[in-house]
């Protein structure tokens, strides 16, 4: 898979990096907003990825997995790890584009600009929340549907009927990796034109079932460390073990010869 001639034109001279055979744009949060809207007002379809040690583990491990991350339109660093090895790699990422910070940007210029916007994932009860708590910030704001993320892979075609039929322009993906990928992967190959973008557990954050880090800890870069203490049995490898993984595989490329 690779970008195709139309995801080019959109990206123009966007400068792209390769960390670890993974593939970032250089690009600030503005930046990435401004893409996203040029693909929503072209109609393209757009798998927007946002990659973190983990996903780049991942990628390093799983062929598939680095086939779809790396034939996506924008590939944004959703990381503070990544943009430090970007550095120390002297190949400077200018930020981390969070990716609930992303999505909620996204959904404020959806207000209002008049594009539509979908909730797929998380329980039935928190993406309602998370509808609700939408609704009530961007009175404006075109929501074409919501569904839970409990559903299995021959249901696949439904979803993508679905959301042929109420065609958004955005449909955000809060359901767990690698599934999300492949699912994503599946909607745009079944012919859906929109912008799909993973938001892995934000809408728990958003409906207020989970709460976000605070402030200090986000500019500190210790959001990682933040998730881990709410869920130590969950995360722990995959922050400590996995982040040990990629601080050493980072190292290895940087003295590669």
């Amino acid at each position: 898979m690779e970008l195709n001639i139309k995801q080019e034109k959109i990206l123009g001279d966007n400068q792209r990096i390769t960390i670890l055979n993974t593939v970032i744009d250089v690009l600030n949060m503005k930046e990435t907003i401004v893409l996203v809207e040029k693909y929503i007002k072209t109609k393209t379809p757009l798998h927007l990825m946002g990659v973190n040690a983990d996903k780049i583990n991942e990628v390093n491990q799983n062929e598939l997995m680095k086939e779809i991350v790396n034939s996506c339109g924008i590939i944004n660093a959703d990381g503070a790890s990544v943009v430090l090895a970007s550095k120390y790699l002297k190949k400077k990422l200018p930020e981390r584009v969070a990716g609930i910070d992303l999505m909620q940007e996204l959904v404020k210029l959806s207000a209002e600009k008049g594009y539509s916007v979908y909730l797929l994932g998380a329980k039935q009860d928190v993406v309602e929340q998370t509808k609700e708590v939408l609704l009530e910030k961007y009175n404006k704001l075109e929501i074409k549907g919501i569904h839970n993320g409990y559903f299995k892979e021959e249901d696949w075609k439904d979803i993508s009927k679905e959301l042929k039929k109420k065609k958004p322009d955005i449909v955000f993906v809060g359901i767990t990796s690698p599934m999300k990928e492949y699912l994503i992967e599946f909607l745009q190959n079944d012919g859906n034109t929109c912008v799909f973008m993973g938001v892995g557990g934000s809408f728990d954050v958003i409906s207020g079932n989970i709460p976000r880090a605070p402030k200090w800890m986000q500019k500190l870069n210790l959001e990682w460390l933040f998730r881990v203490i709410q869920e130590p049995k969950r995360l722990f490898k995959r922050y400590f073990v996995g982040n040990t993984v990629f601080i050493k595989n980072i190292v290895k490329e940087k003295h590669k010869k």
